[in-house]
């Protein structure tokens, strides 16, 4: 019929329907996110939940120590980020106080350096003051760029709210939704879906909370760390390194360089031990405690992890890259536990 072979048809349908469907998890990218987030809440305290059943009445319905989780954690959490908020406030406050000091004269002439870079400082205070001086051109796009990112931050706290509502569902339903996922599927492969479902929930137990175990981890090293080498700000430059550690591959690096430019301008002297602490604490974080933590189906090869994050970044911004291991390594094991059922057929 007007000399169009159906099977090439058929081929163009489906990469007609491929293509609409990630355009339409694309532009519902931002919803996604949540219920990922919410996902991964669920995942992090589900063991907890488990522990509380295990130990509550049976005639005690789980629902119950659900909401008794929830309690606990939220007063938890509230107990930990009045006194630690306050400190990383303080610390804010006064590096924002002192920055715009920082910020003038020659900064590159109060960051120590060492000797074999001496002759080029004068070429990097030149590069360092042209940086500045466009930053200080763009203020007023950024002021307003800010202001009309105002109703979206609102939107972030919509989903902040939403988040914990969503992970209590996906705890609560969690078996229901399972059978309804394998019920969609035909009988014959109701067996290899059930067993992807085992594979991507494991993934995901073991990833979020060895992300949660490294940041802390983090936290606690980088603060003793800087308070007793006297480091200012200790508090929140371990903050805000510890906030990194969520981001792969990218934010340890970043928190890492912010560290030595805020001591370096700050005045401080010692930076070596800076330097020292940070390449000794990252060789113990990446070969030691994270192999550790995570089995070798979360473990994903560096030139796939930095892929990731770029194409993520492109995507979806900071939660893209956020999202770049675990969705790579999901496929991964989806692909291998295809594989191992063709090749047992």
């Amino acid at each position: 019929m007007l000399g169009l072979d159906q099977r090439a048809l058929k081929i163009v349908w489906t990469v007609f329907l491929f293509a609409l469907a990630v355009v339409g998890l694309y532009a519902v990218r931002n919803t996604l996110v949540t219920f990922a987030l919410a996902l991964f809440l669920a995942h992090l305290i589900s063991p907890v939940v488990t522990l509380v059943d295990k130990f509550t009445p049976a005639e005690v319905p789980r629902n119950a120590a659900l909401g008794i989780v929830y309690v606990v954690l939220i007063g938890a959490l509230v107990a930990i980020m009045i006194p630690l908020g306050s400190a990383v406030a303080d610390d804010a406050g006064a590096l924002a106080r002192r920055l715009p000091e920082l910020l003038k004269g020659d900064v590159v002439a109060r960051l120590p350096l060492p000797g074999s870079l001496e002759p080029i400082r004068a070429r990097l205070a030149g590069a360092v003051e042209e940086w500045l001086s466009q930053v200080s051109q763009n203020v007023v796009p950024l002021i307003s760029r800010l202001a009309g990112q105002l109703l979206s931050g609102l939107g972030a706290v919509v989903s902040a709210v939403l988040i914990p509502i969503l992970a209590f569902f996906f705890i609560k339903d969690g078996k229901t939704l399972r059978r309804e996922i394998l019920a969609s599927f035909p009988p014959a492969q109701r067996p290899l879906i059930a067993e992807i479902l085992a594979d991507l929930h494991l993934l995901l137990a073991q990833y979020i909370r060895a992300l949660v175990i490294l940041s802390m981890a983090a936290f606690v090293a980088y603060v003793a760390f800087l308070e007793i080498a006297g480091v200012p700000y200790a508090v929140l430059l371990a903050g805000m390194a510890a906030v990194l550690e969520f981001i792969p591959a990218v934010g340890p690096f970043l928190g890492a360089v912010t560290i030595v430019i805020v001591a370096g301008t700050s005045g401080y002297s010692h930076w070596f031990l800076i330097f020292i602490f940070l390449s000794v604490y990252r060789i113990f974080q990446d070969y030691v405690l994270s192999p550790a933590l995570m089995s070798a189906g979360v473990q994903v090869h560096p030139l796939l992890v930095l892929f990731g994050v770029l194409c993520g970044a492109e995507i979806a911004g900071v939660p893209g890259i956020f999202f770049s291991v675990p969705v790579i390594a999901a496929l991964r094991l989806i692909v291998v536990r295809l594989r191992r059922r063709s090749s047992a057929t």
